[in-house]
């Protein structure tokens, strides 16, 4: 039987973990804390699922995939973690990324309108919609409970006979923590990298291993899916930045079921009422450099302004509404926002980078991991480790309204 030790009981990890035992792998899964705890970006309460990514169609076609897994898991367990609410996109522009997307969803024959901006108005109590050019519809787009998803994906993944330990892994060897060096090849260029880890005597390497503690766990192949904590674990090896996203849901009247809204030229996201948490605005822009365990995790001022602002634009009666429930999450960003599935050397895997933008794809995403590690597929080259370049435009602009604030 295959084995593999699995990293890290966010969603990528325990969707993982999940996929390979009923695959019939032997599966380890190594997480410090609990499946859902507060410090991991899987923590949020809600996260939100669509297929339009502007002109790329290959996460199109993933988070398709990921909207029928994510049903099928419902039905699995009787609960519904997805929430179909139908998603706005906010046009501000007339042939910007919106219209881009509803391109690639008219290809692969996803359902979307292109609405007036006065249609999309009557689906709210409250709603300006003046400097819009349209608004771009996705009906079976919607809202992930994400921490519960991601709890009763770690369930399933102990009931198909995934073995949890519990404990703070660290990259392998045997002996002293100290540097060591890896070589791995990309086409026929070899390439050097430094590993923090325990570093194994030379003659004495038995296949990849991650230490808990005092013990050693081995497997055919070791998969790092441990988000934030990535880059410190692996310095150097990919380029990952860690930052503070602080998200706040408002007070509001009923009447507020909406459907999930973007903002993409506004960096502004956010939901209805679901499940008495209030309407979602928050700001997707990228905040500060941030620890995931010592961080504080009060939300700022400034971000609850932020959000106010976006309010007072597009929700003016909303505006002065309190603050009914915020919590800080966190992005691990690439430079370019697309994620991280490599293998710097045999046997050892690396999915990280998640970049704000895959939590939807878990359960499609793991189908996808399972195949590379099977041998029956090669990952795309897009997630390397090679140099990325600066952009964005996978999640929203990156650009934000300073007018507002």
């Amino acid at each position: 039987m295959k084995s593999v030790i699995v990293v890290g009981a966010g969603i990528w990890g325990t969707s993982l973990a999940l996929r390979l035992a009923e695959s019939g792998w032997r599966v380890t899964l190594v997480e410090q804390y609990q499946p859902g705890h507060l410090r991991q970006a899987s923590a949020g309460e809600t996260r939100l699922l669509r297929a339009s990514h502007g002109t790329d169609d290959w996460y199109a076609r993933m988070a398709r995939r990921a909207r029928e897994l994510w049903r099928d898991l419902g039905e699995r367990v009787g609960e519904e973690l997805y929430a179909e609410t139908g998603m706005l996109w906010f046009a501000r522009r007339a042939q910007g990324w919106e219209r881009a997307s509803a391109s690639v969803l008219e290809r692969l024959d996803i359902p979307h309108e292109l609405w007036d901006p006065a249609r999309a108005a009557a689906l709210f109590p409250d709603f300006r919609g003046d400097d819009l050019e349209f608004v771009l519809w996705e009906p079976e787009a919607g809202v992930v409970r994400a921490r519960r998803a991601t709890q009763v994906t770690a369930r399933l993944a102990r009931a198909a006979g995934v073995t949890v330990v519990r404990g703070r892994a660290e990259p392998y060897g045997a002996g002293v923590l100290e540097p060591y060096n890896v070589v791995f090849r990309r086409g026929t260029e070899a390439h050097g990298m430094a590993f923090q880890g325990w570093a194994e005597p030379r003659g004495e390497s038995r296949g990849p291993a991650v230490r808990v503690g005092e013990e050693v766990l081995r497997a055919d192949r070791v998969v790092w899916a441990c988000g934030a904590w990535l880059p410190r674990l692996f310095p150097g090896v990919a380029d990952l930045q860690v930052t503070k996203q602080d998200t706040a849901h408002f007070a509001v009247a009923p009447g507020w079921d909406t459907p999930a809204w973007v903002d993409y030229d506004g960096s502004v996201y956010g939901h209805g009422d679901l499940d008495g948490l209030g309407m979602k605005v928050t700001s997707d822009a990228e905040g500060e450099p941030y620890d995931p365990e010592t961080g504080d995790r009060r939300i700022s001022p400034s971000s609850e302004e932020a959000s106010r602002a976006y309010l007072r634009r597009r929700f003016p009666g909303l505006a002065g509404a309190p603050v009914l429930f915020s919590q800080v999450c966190q992005y691990t960003l690439t430079p370019d926002g697309e994620w991280v599935i490599a293998q710097p050397e045999d046997g050892v895997w690396l999915l990280g980078g998640d970049s704000g933008h895959g939590f939807k794809h878990a359960p499609a995403l793991a189908e996808y991991v399972a195949e590379i590690l099977d041998g029956a597929r090669q990952p795309e080259p897009r997630f390397g480790l090679h140099p990325r370049v600066p952009v964005r435009g996978l999640r929203t602009s990156g650009r934000t309204d300073r007018a507002d604030r």
